[in-house]
């Protein structure tokens, strides 16, 4: 007999399957294989004391300031931690009690039934000369080369667009978008490149966005996050997949010392209300992707607490699309040139992926496939 202690595994039930047991043990023991940790911010102080013995008498746990239990003030902070199996256990408990908590087995309730996505890789072309990293910049020819390139290396979408979305960078017209990226769709269209790969189109000009859908598009990526209808009623016509990104500003204004008091909060509140304009006006949510926009108005400590928080956001039961490629959050972490912001990169992408997201738009396709499918035997 040898006993040996072995990393957590990344797939539960496929590890369990591996040892012969039957379905219904699978399912049991992967339930208990997990601990989740949920925050909750601003709980009533009687709240978290019902909370505090209920997670004890199921297993679960609650983490919470000394001064709860004499009642020091009205409301705290806590952390519950538990299996799901508990937290199934739990929820059944916190719908029956008051001072908030059914609202809290609501939402815990969602965070426990989100499903998981396959994840996709998302390649950038950059049909512009200002964008923030100069290799991710390709015109015409070029950008058709750099397409059959991303395809060859594993992409399986690529993101194209021509207005650069860097802070501080200048707004262009829709005459001059149009110019920069008429040949790249057209050429697509005649190869049919769109039956190869999937296609997003990285704008929030109607028009540009009508051309690319027209030209076999299925994405539309909107850093405006469904403020403009004529957006939203497109991706509805085309049936196409809408990407919400959360943006505190404008491109030029969004750096301009940006401070929430949640980030979480409000980026969720953000994606609660956007999500239910779309639905209202009759786009599907199978079909809307978040985005929480990672340096797009944020702080290194918002950019950071975003990421911790990721799986969060797979309660609103939508695909979470995560982009940091090479971007300035790397640098105040650790000083970098772009050039050398790829390992970077990767350690960043790869926790968000086992935090929820399934699209990962990136600059270095075949680097990111590499890591990726490393990580599936890890």
């Amino acid at each position: 007999m040898r006993v040996f202690e072995i990393a957590k595994p990344n797939h539960f039930k496929e590890f369990l399957n591996k040892l012969n047991l039957d379905r219904g043990g699978v399912e049991i023991i992967s339930n208990k294989m997990e601990l989740i940790y949920i925050y909750i911010k601003d709980l009533k102080t009687p709240a978290i004391n019902i909370l505090k013995q209920d997670a004890l008498s199921v297993g679960a746990e609650v983490a919470a300031p000394s001064g709860v239990i004499t009642c020091a003030k009205e409301k705290f902070d806590c952390l519950l931690i538990a299996t799901k199996r508990e937290l199934e256990a739990l929820v059944k408990k916190e719908k029956a009690q008051p001072f908030g908590l059914k609202e809290v087995a609501n939402e815990i309730e969602k965070i426990i039934s989100a499903k998981s996505y396959p994840l996709k890789i998302m390649g950038i072309i950059n049909a512009n000369s200002d964008s923030f990293y100069s290799g991710s910049r390709f015109r015409g020819e070029e950008a058709i080369k750099e397409i059959k390139k991303q395809i060859k290396d594993g992409a399986n979408i690529i993101d194209i667009g021509a207005v650069s979305s860097r802070p501080g960078s200048k707004p262009v017209s829709k005459e001059e978008e149009i110019n920069r990226v008429k040949d790249i769709l057209q050429t697509i269209k005649k190869e049919k490149l769109y039956e190869i790969v999937d296609f997003s189109i990285d704008s929030y000009t109607p028009e540009v966005v009508k051309m690319a859908l027209d030209s076999g598009f299925k994405y539309i990526n909107d850093i405006f996050g469904a403020r403009d209808e004529e957006l939203i009623k497109l991706a509805i016509k085309y049936n196409s997949k809408y990407i919400i990104m959360h943006m505190k500003g404008t491109p030029q204004t969004m750096q301009n010392n940006p401070y929430y008091e949640c980030v979480v909060a409000e980026v969720e509140d953000f994606f609660k209300e956007q999500i239910s304009k779309c639905e209202n006006l009759g786009l599907k949510r199978e079909n809307i992707i978040l985005d929480v926009g990672i340096g797009f108005g944020k702080r290194l400590e918002d950019n950071l607490k975003l990421l911790k928080a990721h799986k969060n956001f797979l309660k609103f039961g939508c695909e979470l699309l995560i982009g940091a490629s090479r971007k300035s959050l790397i640098n105040n972490i650790i000083p970098t040139k772009i050039e050398e912001r790829l390992p970077g990169t990767l350690a960043i992408h790869i926790k968000a992926v086992e935090r929820g997201a399934s699209i990962v738009r990136c600059h270095d396709v075949r680097e990111h496939k590499i890591a990726f499918e490393v990580l599936k035997h890890l």
